[in-house]
């Protein structure tokens, strides 16, 4: 039999989007996708530096160095998702699917997988060869001395058959905030980039349109409407 077509979808990508916006975003369009009132939508944007703290995060994952953080202009936000802390900032793409999850994938975990897959298949348009961990979800690369250091982080919510929050693409995004923490509260976790495996800054936007590519191919979307934003990044 053939597969099916692809359900029709819209992608909303902004250049930057503040994290108290974005969730606010989501939210609405949540209750939308809850009520059939909205569509499968994917939101890809970038945030001002901030730490966001999942369900299981403990306070020896970030406290510890809070204090430098904080100083440094990063603020702290606590959210629903799963997973410990992560630090989001400018040069990192955030992705949040909402979607109807049954109408995509069989549970969570395939959910999770699908995300991996999109992020693989983007970082292979760079010739990275983005990998999954046997014990850790998320997208690695391994380093010259073939240990693995992490380049995306996925922390997701669903309720009620409907996602959100999602994932994070390093791109040129700033590496030294991971190091004062237990990313994703994994103990002596690495964190990479693009810019750093391939020793140059890469187009953001051109990531940011990978993604969206990816996303509706392995997702089977089609993109019937597409809005981009042009929200100026704070300070």
């Amino acid at each position: 039999m053939p597969p099916n077509p692809p359900q029709p979808g819209h992608l909303l990508s902004f250049p930057f989007l503040p994290f108290a916006e974005s969730l606010e975003l989501q939210q609405s369009l949540v209750a939308k996708r809850l009520a059939d009132q909205g569509p499968d939508t994917l939101i890809l944007t970038e945030h001002e530096p901030v730490l966001t703290l999942g369900r299981t995060a403990k306070p020896e994952h970030w406290e510890p160095h809070w204090a430098k953080l904080e100083n440094q202009g990063i603020h702290l936000h606590q959210t629903n998702r799963g997973g410990s802390v992560t630090y989001h900032g400018p040069g990192q793409i955030i992705g949040y699917p909402i979607l109807r999850l049954r109408n995509f994938c069989s549970g969570p975990k395939s959910y999770v997988q699908k995300l991996e897959e999109v992020l693989i298949q983007t970082l292979a348009k760079w010739e990275i060869a983005g990998c999954r961990h046997e014990s850790y979800r998320g997208v690695w690369v391994k380093n010259v001395d073939g240990h693995l250091e992490k380049i995306a982080s996925i922390g997701v919510r669903i309720s009620r058959g409907v996602t959100m929050h999602g994932f994070a693409l390093n791109a040129n995004v700033n590496l030294q905030p991971f190091a004062l923490l237990s990313p994703c509260g994994i103990e002596h976790c690495v964190m990479t980039s693009m810019e750093k495996l391939l020793d140059q800054q890469v187009d953001v936007a051109n990531v940011r349109e990978q993604i969206g590519t990816h996303f509706s191919h392995v997702f089977r979307l089609e993109w019937t409407e597409q809005e981009g934003g042009l929200t100026q990044k704070r300070n």
